[in-house]
């Protein structure tokens, strides 16, 4: 099943549980433009109300780098006086809160470059998987970009405020091994089994119950104080519905009967 996209440079396409939303916007490496960053919030919200989508998957498309940052072309354009800086970093927040808020658990897959806006991107999921030899860097100091703290909190969540300050002061390059061992990557993945690799774990996500992923994830933002995480209350709620639910009872009889669970999100 596909999902409709306000823009071809941004596609998602669903199966076996796992929605898959590629960047492609070869002629610009891969870097996004201000209609991507603003189709970002409504494509999350129709993976939200997808029932089929039980994960999501970033990555670039197909032979593609992850992303390069933002369009250095519109620079002179849209983002040429600090009224449009303003508004383009409005609509980069905008989107890293809608991936962030997304009920599902998100992976961004990362190949080749991971720059800028894209380290955004990354840090906004909730697990980030690199190929060997994947690079990433917050080049805004060698183009003299602010980030505010609204666009800034997801990057400091993902490497803690010691490598943020480095990449920010520095504006240096950070290879896939120095990002694992940072943290900022939960996976390092051989070129060669990259793409398989990624498809067996978000569908290994996919088969587990739905309800406790969600409950999960908002307990773990609230806990890590992630913008928009539930209050205790609401995520005491979503573990709470668990017991009610179908899947309870499937996992339970799966379990005695020595059989995988066929979840179904109710």
């Amino acid at each position: 099943m596909s999902i409709t996209s306000p823009t071809p440079k941004l596609r998602v396409e669903t199966a076996f549980g796992v929605a898959r939303l590629f960047i492609d916007n070869a002629a610009k490496r891969n870097a996004f433009d201000f209609d991507m960053w603003r189709a970002l919030p409504p494509l999350m919200k129709a993976i939200e109300d997808e029932p089929e989508a039980r994960v999501l998957v970033i990555s670039g498309a197909p032979g593609l780098s992850f992303c390069s940052g933002a369009d250095i072309s519109e620079f002179s354009t849209m983002r040429a006086t600090s009224d449009g800086g303003r508004a383009y970093e409005a609509a980069n927040v905008e989107a890293f809160d809608a991936i962030s808020n997304l009920s599902k658990p998100t992976i961004a897959a990362i190949s080749g470059f991971c720059m800028g806006g894209g380290m955004g991107l990354a840090a906004a999921c909730d697990l980030r998987v690199a190929q060997e030899g994947a690079v990433f860097s917050i080049p805004a100091a060698k183009l003299g970009v602010g980030y505010p703290p609204s666009a800034m909190r997801y990057v400091v969540a993902a490497v803690g405020p010691q490598l943020a300050f480095d990449l920010f002061f520095t504006a240096r390059r950070l290879s896939a091994r120095e990002a694992r061992d940072a943290g900022f990557l939960v996976r390092l993945m051989e070129q060669e089994s990259f793409i398989g690799a990624v498809h067996e774990l978000a569908e290994s996500i996919a088969d587990n119950a739905p309800l406790t992923l969600k409950a999960a994830k908002a307990a773990i933002r609230a806990a890590a104080a992630l913008p928009g995480a539930l209050s205790p209350e609401g995520c005491e709620a979503l573990a709470a519905a668990c017991f009610d639910s179908a899947d309870y009872d499937e996992g339970r009889a799966a379990f005695l009967d020595k059989r995988s669970p066929k979840f179904r999100g109710s």
